[in-house]
């Protein structure tokens, strides 16, 4: 059975840093790509970051290229995502994401306020 587990979210003030973790159980270590992606209230999900296992290749959306880093432990089987210089704009609920067996998790809430 495929899961993914995310936990890290909470409240942070601008400018704070977070870290989300996602365990992922069920499938390969190996699996090639994993994402991140967000959905803020009463907008669509949205793509954040991808890692590919072999090489580490990564991927960001404009909006967090320079701020956030995506990361991948294959011994553990999770990936994480490093959140820095967090903006009220980047409130939302993450989601790891296994794009080879369309499996998501249940997410874990960031939100970024004074």
């Amino acid at each position: 059975q495929v899961q993914l587990v995310e936990s890290g979210g909470g409240l942070v003030q601008p400018g704070g840093s977070l870290r989300l973790s996602c365990a992922f159980s069920g499938f390969t270590s190996s699996t090639r790509v994993m994402s991140w992606y967000r959905q803020a209230p009463g907008k669509e999900r949205e793509f954040v970051a991808s890692i590919v296992s072999a090489g580490g290749w990564t991927n960001y959306a404009d909006s967090v290229k320079g701020r956030f880093t995506i990361s991948r432990d294959n011994a553990k089987n999770t990936m994480y995502l490093q959140m820095n210089s967090l903006k009220p704009e980047d409130t939302a609920v993450y989601y790891c994401y296994n794009p080879v067996t369309g499996s998501w998790g249940q997410g874990t809430q960031v939100t970024v306020s004074s």
